[in-house]
């Protein structure tokens, strides 16, 4: 195996947004350094599973498309 061309792997702190740290191993950064999260896992819909409330479009199309019915080419 080749010498020196793994990264280095060391110690990192991660902080979540509720502001509690741990620490983990890592390749990002130098050792010691901080990694702060802007989504947290522990709360973010996307790990939780947690029902997320989507905007629907489909009633803005609608009012769009009422809005302008009359505007647009003329067949003739």
């Amino acid at each position: 195996m080749k010498s020196d061309i793994h990264p280095d792997y060391h110690e990192i702190t991660v902080v979540m947004t509720d502001g509690t740290e741990f620490k983990t191993r890592s390749t990002m950064g130098k050792p010691g350094d901080t990694l702060r999260l802007d989504i947290d896992p522990k709360v973010h819909p996307a790990w939780t599973g947690q029902r997320q409330q989507v905007s629907s479009t489909a009633g803005q199309v609608a009012k769009f498309n009422k809005r302008f019915a009359g505007i647009g080419l003329k067949q003739g």
